[in-house]
């Protein structure tokens, strides 16, 4: 089974940056994408960016494109959001989550929640003003 740990997340000004790190361990290669979730207080749990395990294809909600990334480190089996321009809609506990191989060549990634079978624990980010 595939295992992870998201750190990284803390205290950051408005319009700054931050880089969230999420590493991978156990089945390493079990996995079709990975992704990151926030969910803010009181609502529910929303996509930001995902990669795809083959091909690295990504998909980016609207309001983060241009301003968030999701570069990978393979040799470090980790995926990173890294974060730009934060507004105050950025604070929020920060999940990455993986969906589980479907053992195909498949080579995209899909944002919703629902689709990821593996999570991790989570990291707090705060936007302060």
């Amino acid at each position: 089974q595939l295992q992870l740990v998201e750190s990284g997340g803390g205290l950051v000004q408005l319009g700054g940056s931050l880089r969230l790190s999420c590493a991978a361990s156990g089945f390493t290669s079990d996995y079709d994408a990975i992704g990151w979730f926030r969910q803010a207080l009181g609502k529910e749990r929303e996509g930001v960016p995902c990669i795809s395990r083959i091909g690295s294809r990504t998909n980016y909600v609207n309001y983060v494109k241009g301003r968030f990334t999701i570069p990978r480190d393979n040799a470090k089996n980790t995926v990173y959001l890294q974060m730009n321009s934060l507004k105050p809609k950025g604070k929020a506990v920060y999940y990455c989550a993986a969906e589980r191989s479907t053992y195909t060549s498949r080579s995209y990634c899909l944002i919703g929640p629902s689709k990821y079978d593996y999570w991790g624990q989570g990291t707090q980010v705060t936007v302060s003003s």
